[in-house]
């Protein structure tokens, strides 16, 4: 059990956005700019360096040797390694774009159009989940989705006491689905394989075994009835039918009054 006296000592983790950090970082500090470096470009090799070698791997020394510069340098724009990573996820959340589902529309094509990006992000950054959870999000791009989806769903029509347990409904899904998708499609990478040469060969290794018989049974008919030719196909259909239930939902919600 952790005593309190020793989370007296280990405070809440603070924001890069929050006492000036980040509008600091913009430039090195004492006004030097060693090695041409801006938090602009070491935010950006972040990235690329979390989607090549995943969030285990990642160092602020393995940064330093991908921008060809010693660690101190990249220390003279960021504080710490944490301030480094929220500044790449919100980097990532800004390859959304709120305005695609912009005003004037049916608030049911803008909520799709929400979900299918954040899942592509999930995907396309598997990083992106596990730092979620880690940090408040407050970041520009971060809090302009979060803004957009609160307009949205005001103009579901639910009263304002059941919003956040229909956002709750809808985006968590998407986080659950999009970083179950991301991990199997880096796994299927790292081994490799096709999605569809994974699932193949998994399947193969443990249909046969006896232990695992009554469930392939009991579950033949729901994979026949899933439909698609591959392991993609029939993730879209899931995808588009748990988020049409979830939509169907809230305007059964919205009738109840």
């Amino acid at each position: 059990m952790v005593r309190a006296a020793d989370r007296a000592g280990r405070p809440a983790r603070t924001s890069v956005w929050l006492d000036g950090k980040a509008a600091r970082g913009r430039t090195a500090r004492g006004g030097s700019q060693p090695s041409g470096l801006d938090r602009d470009r070491i935010t950006q090799a972040t990235v690329r360096l979390l989607d090549a070698e995943g969030l285990a791997r990642f160092s602020m020394r393995r940064l330093a040797a991908e921008l060809n510069v010693t660690a101190m340098s990249v220390y003279w724009y960021v504080d710490t390694k944490d301030d480094l990573l929220e500044l790449a996820l919100d980097a990532a959340f800004g390859e959304l774009d709120p305005s695609d589902a912009g005003p004037g529309g049916d608030w049911r094509d803008q909520l799709r159009s929400l979900a299918a990006g954040y899942r592509s992000l999930l995907v396309r950054h598997p990083w992106v989940s596990p730092l979620i959870g880690n940090f408040l999000n407050i970041g520009p791009h971060s809090m302009a989705f979060s803004h957009r989806v609160q307009q949205i769903v005001r103009e579901t029509g639910l009263p304002p006491h059941g919003r956040t347990g229909a956002l709750s409904a809808v985006f968590q899904f998407v986080y659950g689905f999009g970083t179950i998708e991301g991990h199997f499609v880096q796994r299927c990478a790292s081994a490799g394989m096709t999605q569809d040469e994974y699932v193949h060969q998994a399947m193969g290794a443990i249909r046969d075994r006896p232990e695992f018989a009554e469930q392939f049974e009991s579950a033949a008919d729901l994979m026949e009835a899933r439909g698609g030719d591959t392991v993609e196909e029939m993730r879209e259909r899931d995808f588009a039918f748990a988020l049409e239930t979830l939509i169907a939902g809230i305007e059964a919600m919205v009738a109840r009054g």
